[in-house]
Order: structure tokens, then C-alpha cells, then sequence
């Protein structure tokens, strides 16, 4: 008994795993959400990625602020901010730019008075 030689590979198998794997990714990239809150950041030309285990603060034109995407007042926000690692936590950091630049300035001094290291500002490419 004989085997026959594969002189051919079958790649229509190959070809349909690769098209369901692509159409997985292509629907999950449209749901993740950059920036859930809409504010106009400023223009910046340093290129730096976020990390994807960071808590997020947002200061809109208004001075509101928001933890993550809930909107929060200044004292809940200090609540949160004591459950916190100051050490090991990354704190991102977004400010409207038609915003008053004393709420940017209070919420530094917030941070850096609670001991926070690692603080990102958030700025748009140009």
C-alpha cells in the first residue's frame, strides 16, 4: 500500500480562518473609545501613547471635572483619589483649552499634594 504524495497544499481552510479573524478584529476596534468626554485639547508635538491601565481626569471648558467618564465634584474626586496608589497609579490628565487654567493649575497642586509621581498631561498632535 502506497501513500500518494501531497504535491498541493488546500488553502481555501487557511483563507476562511483569516477572514473570521479579521472580521472579529474589525469589530471590536470599532468599539473602543479614545476620549469619552468631548473636550478641545491643546496641540502638542511630543508623541507619547497612554497606557491602558491609567485613571483618567477631564476638565471641560466649564471647569467641570469627570473621573473617567462620570462627572464628579472636587471633593468626590478627592475621595477617589485616596483609594489610589500615589507610588504606582498613573494619573492622565485632560483640560479643555478654553479652559480657565486656574482649574488645571488647582488640580495639579491637588494631585502633587496626595503624593501622585506619575501625572500625564494630555495634549493633541499637531
Amino acid at each position: 500500500m502506497r501513500r500518494r504524495r501531497i504535491s498541493q497544499i488546500n488553502v481555501v481552510p487557511f483563507i476562511d480562518i483569516v477572514l473570521v479573524l479579521l472580521v472579529i478584529v474589525l469589530a471590536t476596534a470599532t468599539f473602543v473609545v479614545h476620549n469619552a468626554v468631548p473636550v478641545d485639547l491643546p496641540r502638542s508635538s511630543a508623541k507619547t501613547k497612554i497606557p491602558p491601565k491609567s485613571v483618567s481626569i477631564t476638565i471641560d471648558r466649564n471647569g467641570t471635572l469627570y473621573y473617567g467618564t462620570e462627572t464628579v465634584s472636587l471633593d468626590g474626586l478627592r475621595r477617589r483619589l485616596e483609594k489610589l496608589d500615589p507610588a504606582k497609579d498613573l494619573v492622565t490628565l485632560q483640560a479643555d483649552r478654553s479652559s480657565r487654567f486656574e482649574f488645571f493649575v488647582r488640580m495639579i497642586s491637588e494631585l502633587k499634594g496626595r503624593g501622585f509621581r506619575k501625572i500625564s498631561i494630555v495634549t493633541r498632535g499637531e
